[in-house]
């Protein structure tokens, strides 16, 4: 289960920065999947909210607000920038290959203008938190 897994890492990333900023309890999380992600946004939802914040008392009441952020690519050659629809993959293999190692991208997609697989991975990559709100004496 890809997602819970990546929801595992959100919560741990998220106690670590509420231990930084002397939060006690945690409100409200903000994070940002990338489409490279493919993640499926429901089960990772689920996973923060029914699983894991159970298991940690600083998050037990907090919300959470998952937003995509759409990937987003630069040609070094021509200079373009495309989206994930201005490509296209031979069979699902490609999509699944990119969704567990985004580096893959390289191989299996050109850039839709001049052809070169020579570009880079703008933004839509990677789970960011963009935000945590709590309380605490600090």
């Amino acid at each position: 289960m890809h997602e819970l897994a990546l929801a595992d890492a959100v919560m741990k990333a998220a106690l670590r920065a509420a231990e930084d900023a002397g939060m006690d309890r945690v409100e409200r999380l903000v994070v940002k999947v990338g489409e490279l992600q493919q993640i499926e946004k429901d089960l990772f939802e689920f996973s923060l909210t029914s699983v894991l914040s159970s298991q940690d008392q600083r998050l037990a009441d907090a919300s959470f607000q998952v937003t995509e952020e759409r990937v987003r690519f630069g040609c070094n050659a021509c200079g373009r920038e495309y989206g994930r629809n201005d490509i296209s993959l031979d069979d699902s293999d490609q999509g699944e290959a990119i969704h567990f190692i985004p580096e893959l991208s390289h191989a299996f997609a050109r850039c839709p203008d001049c052809g070169s697989p020579d570009f880079e991975i703008l933004a839509g990559r990677g789970i960011t938190l963009e935000r945590i709100e709590g309380t605490g004496d600090g």
